[in-house]
């Protein structure tokens, strides 16, 4: 997992409240489960104006023009600013994959849906949470400011908008952790290699016919 400790990017809003994990990224492409090759049909029923399939080619589709992932301004975003309750729905893992694969690293709204926050932090995506007004200002500044860009400090808990006005925000003490350090579950685990190994290589001794060995 990719680690996050610092942020400077640009933001995209996404104006709208309740959006849920299948329009983030819609069921026709849960059939794989590589974790890549989903950022080209992030939002894909807002982005283009055809229905698309798992291995089409997305180049080819017409692209809704009123979309903000497709203006211009907004193209090469690292920061999503969305209003509360982003991610509801379906618990499909794939919503925090596609906003990775995409380029967002991190996500600004007054509120998460349970499940999609907790695989946010498990995929190496950023999710915070400020107060409503304050993301209001946000959506306000952003749309008056072409590159409008936030810079987000994980360690100092800070979001800090070009004006220098910084907002702090809470994030709880473990999943900071591991995000700073790029550690998914695998990861955790694997720190603890040497530990398994021996553990595994004492019970092939205690218990050989586990491992396929004569008792």
């Amino acid at each position: 997992m990719k680690a996050f400790t610092t942020l400077d990017g640009l933001v995209v809003p996404i104006d709208r409240s309740n959006v849920d994990t299948d329009a983030i990224i819609p069921k026709q492409f849960l059939k794989s489960i590589r974790r890549t090759g989903f950022g080209p049909n992030l939002f894909d029923a807002w982005r283009y104006l055809d229905e698309g399939q798992p291995e089409q080619d997305n180049s080819k589709r017409p692209l809704n023009p009123d979309f903000v992932l497709n203006q211009p301004r907004y193209r090469g975003a690292q920061v999503l600013l969305a209003r509360e309750n982003f991610g509801c729905g379906s618990s499909r893992e794939h919503a925090p994959w596609a906003l990775d694969d995409y380029g967002i690293r991190a996500l600004v709204a007054p509120s998460f849906a349970d499940i999609f926050y907790n695989n946010c932090f498990k995929n190496g995506v950023l999710p915070i949470v400020l107060p409503a007004d304050v993301v209001d200002g946000l959506f306000r500044d952003v749309a008056a400011s072409p590159g409008y860009r936030l810079r987000i400090d994980l360690a100092a808990q800070t979001v800090i908008t070009p004006s220098g006005a910084s907002h702090g925000f809470s994030v709880d003490e473990f999943r900071k952790y591991c995000l700073l350090n790029g550690l998914d579950e695998i990861g955790l685990t694997l720190r603890h290699a040497d530990e398994i190994r021996a553990y595994e290589a004492r019970r092939a001794q205690r218990e050989p016919w586990i491992f396929g060995g004569a008792a």
